[in-house]
């Protein structure tokens, strides 16, 4: 006996089940982005122009300072959920192996993807036609969408964060004997 163990070959079962868990992880990945889509435009006050008599439209300084208020909120929502959804990855698909990074990156950009697409759909919609169609003395809110889009990154980026601390912080379930997370009796 060579000492090397193989992997019992996987059945029919549970390859269905194995792409169930992932197609519903990836679409609680959806509904997490969505409901931070939710959160992000009720979060967000969006500045805007004010449209003067002339037809020209204007901004305070502080309406300036404000633009980035709706990028900061999507990062912030962005951390919660892709460390939420690193966990759940870790949880669910640590018996794969590495793969379980990908699904967890994978459905961390969707959940941004979601977020981003609801925030600017229940937003107020593109700027350029509402402050065409303003009359003088009418303010103008600002879209509701991503301006940096750097901010895309930390969804997927905050869901390897859980999924790295547990591996190499957990214990080695192929050493024998008490680690860092091993239980006392």
């Amino acid at each position: 006996m060579s000492g090397v163990l193989t992997p019992a070959p996987r059945t029919d079962a549970q390859l269905v089940r194995t792409i169930g868990r992932i197609a519903g992880y990836l679409l609680v990945g959806l509904g997490v982005g969505g409901v931070a889509g939710i959160g992000w435009w009720l979060l967000v006050d969006l500045p805007g122009y004010r449209v003067g008599s002339t037809g020209g439209a204007s901004t305070t300084e502080r309406g300036l300072t404000e633009f980035i208020g709706g990028d900061a909120w999507f990062t912030a929502l962005g951390m919660v959920a892709g460390v939420l959804l690193g966990l759940l990855a870790w949880r669910l698909f640590r018996g794969i192996g590495w793969p379980a990074v990908v699904l967890a990156v994978l459905a961390a950009a969707l959940a941004a993807l979601a977020c981003w697409l609801v925030g600017y759909q229940l937003g107020p919609g593109a700027f350029a036609p509402r402050l065409a169609a303003a009359q003088p003395g009418d303010f103008v809110p600002i879209e509701l969408t991503v301006r940096a889009k750097v901010s895309l990154l930390v969804w997927p980026f905050a869901a390897t964060i859980p999924i790295l601390l547990a591996s190499s912080l957990g214990r080695d379930e192929e050493t024998p004997g008490p680690g860092f997370g091993a239980r006392r009796r």
